[in-house]
């Protein structure tokens, strides 16, 4: 071998031996980056013989457990969404013995008609039976308001996770590009892919993908429900916001918006091409959990209504005039149930500060003058309207008023818990499918090793030179 040659050879192997100490310190400095994947540096014996090369930089990366760990996280991230959602509602309608709660209104107001009935020529009591009924009205207004609140918060994140959603596609598309520059033009494109790798992350937690290889390391993204994000370029997803959400307005009706994708509208239910991740789960909250509770509230209202206006209840009344509890200050109208928690109102007639008398919560709503003081009569036929069993639609099961609303209260708790534990099912499955990554990222012990054999080769290859040197200096003074 010449001599020039063999100085070709040592500086191949310096500049491998750099490149490697380079590598290897990445690794070792990013062991806790998240989305970095441990790369490997590919060497190649030139053709001639003369030296090593650098061909590449290698990332590796499981592919089959990064889709895993992103399905885990997109379902991960849809359960934590319909979990807080379903913990909000039952905190809205209160659980038994919490300050506040409906089931606990309802039960002061049955007490409150049996004491009056008691005493009916106590002014007090009938004042304190005006203000319980009063209260349950108010507080089904509050929960209905809250159902409202919970929806149009939902409107506004999916608003929020759409835009967020087109602006990573459209980082990827741009990172795509990017990379294929970079691989075209013999650079290194790992960091790169290492930023891609963490967008379309993101964009797994919000909509369950599949990502797909395509020519010169690009990547196309497609859901698991089969619509096309990106493929060269990135697709436009469309959503309109609505500022509030009222209870009488639904995706089914036209009042919301649902998705529409480069133009074409998708379903948004569980079984539309979206489904799965949070998007799919906050328009399950708006146009699912939501309507259901609010449908829920409305029924207990409905219930009241009709239980406290029962024609024969109260004999001052003229036939179809409201009871106790009114839609609005109106009687109610059947077909009109949507929204009917958010509208009950105490009968003015009753209440004084609306004009009403006190004594009519005695004597019966459309009494003109006080009757005897004695008679409890209304008092304890409000007071059996509420404990009599009744059905609150055909065919279903005959309840109490306050055994209805036990009903309503504990469907909405067991929601709750289903959401909790399919939060808890999916954190476990994610946080294993993370573990699973996790051992297959930075082994700091093996890039020591490595380390150690690469300063090894940079001193023989750096004392070839010297010792090439020393050859060329005694050849120069002969």
């Amino acid at each position: 071998m010449s001599i020039s040659g063999a100085l070709s050879n040592a500086l191949s192997g310096l500049n491998a031996s750099s490149r490697t100490a380079d590598v290897v310190s990445a690794n070792v400095a990013n062991v806790l980056t998240e989305g970095y994947a441990p790369r490997d540096i590919a060497l190649q014996s030139q053709r001639d013989g003369r030296g090593v090369s650098v061909t590449g930089v290698t990332r590796h990366v499981d592919n089959a457990l990064l889709g895993d760990l992103r399905f885990a996280n997109g379902a991960l991230a849809g359960s934590e969404t319909r979990a807080t959602f379903a913990g909000a509602l039952e905190r809205a309608i209160g659980t038994p013995g919490a300050p506040g709660a409906l089931s606990g209104q309802l039960t002061t107001l049955e007490t409150s008609l049996i004491s009056a009935a008691a005493r009916p020529e106590e002014t007090s009591r009938l004042e304190t039976v005006i203000r319980d009924a009063d209260g349950l009205a108010t507080s089904l207004n509050k929960v209905s308001s809250r159902i409202e609140a919970l929806r149009s918060e939902a409107d506004a994140d999916i608003a929020r996770t759409i835009q967020s959603l087109n602006e990573d596609l459209q980082r990827v598309a741009a990172l795509n590009n990017q990379i294929a520059g970079a691989r075209s033009n013999g650079r290194d494109s790992a960091s790169l892919e290492d930023q891609r790798q963490r967008v379309v992350d993101s964009v797994a937690e919000i909509v369950p993908i599949r990502q797909l290889p395509r020519d010169n390391d690009k990547i196309a993204l497609v859901t698991t429900g089969g619509a096309l994000l990106l493929d060269g370029r990135a697709a436009t997803l469309d959503f309109d916001a609505s500022p509030i959400v009222a209870a009488h307005m639904t995706q089914e009706n036209g009042l919301l918006s649902g998705i529409r994708i480069d133009g074409q509208a998708v379903r948004t239910d569980a079984n539309g091409p979206l489904a799965g991740g949070r998007l799919a789960a906050l328009f399950d909250n708006r146009d699912r959990a939501g309507v259901d509770a609010q449908a829920a509230v409305d029924s207990v209202a409905r219930d009241l209504v009709e239980r406290l206006s029962a024609p024969g209840l109260d004999g001052t009344l003229a036939p179809g005039a409201p009871g106790l509890f009114t839609d609005a200050n109106m009687a109610l109208d059947p077909a009109n149930e949507v929204g009917l928690a958010g509208r009950i109102r105490l009968n003015a007639a009753v209440d004084p500060d609306q004009g009403g008398a006190v004594f009519r919560m005695r004597d019966g709503l459309g009494a003109a003058t006080p009757g005897p003081v004695g008679n409890a009569g209304f008092l304890d036929k409000l007071s059996d309207a509420l404990s009599m069993p009744r059905a609150t639609s055909p065919g279903l099961v005959t309840r109490s008023s306050s055994d209805h609303l036990a009903d309503v209260t504990g469907r909405i708790a067991n929601d709750r818990l289903s959401a909790d534990e399919k939060v808890s099912f999916a954190t476990t499955q994610a946080t294993e499918l993370r573990s699973l990554q996790l051992e297959n990222g930075v082994d700091t012990d093996a890039e020591m090793q490595r380390l150690l054999l690469v300063e090894q080769a940079f001193s023989a290859n750096a004392r070839m030179i010297q010792t090439i040197d020393e050859m060329m200096q005694t050849l120069l003074r002969i």
